[in-house]
């Protein structure tokens, strides 16, 4: 499977237990908390709105484009640490956003 396949299917499971956990959100936020420059937009979004509404159609729209994709990604360490204030089981997320990770490091 191709790098871009790869990250295709870990967007689409991430989505999946997003919506499974109850962390999908059906309505977007504002424009202004999109436009944030903070990382991870931390000062307007909560981490899972960063990851539906920009991160995720970001990569969407990279591949769909045939852009290449980063060839870095430090996403999980931020999930655990915002994850341990989650009250739900969150173990299979992580360790899809830690996939993604890796998938996105890969240079072929």
């Amino acid at each position: 499977m191709q790098r871009t396949e790869q990250v295709s299917v870990l967007l689409l499971k991430i989505r999946t237990e997003m919506e499974e956990l109850e962390l999908w959100q059906s309505s977007p936020p504002s424009a202004q908390a999109l436009a944030s420059t903070q990382p991870f937009c931390v000062d307007t979004l909560h981490f899972t709105e960063w990851l539906q509404w920009l991160l995720i159609p970001r990569l969407q729209e990279m591949i769909r484009q045939e852009v290449s994709l980063p060839h870095s990604s430090q996403i999980h360490p931020m999930a655990e640490e915002v994850f341990k204030q989650v009250q739900a089981d969150t173990d299979q997320l992580l360790e899809l956003i830690e996939q993604l990770d890796k998938t996105l490091c890969t240079l072929h």
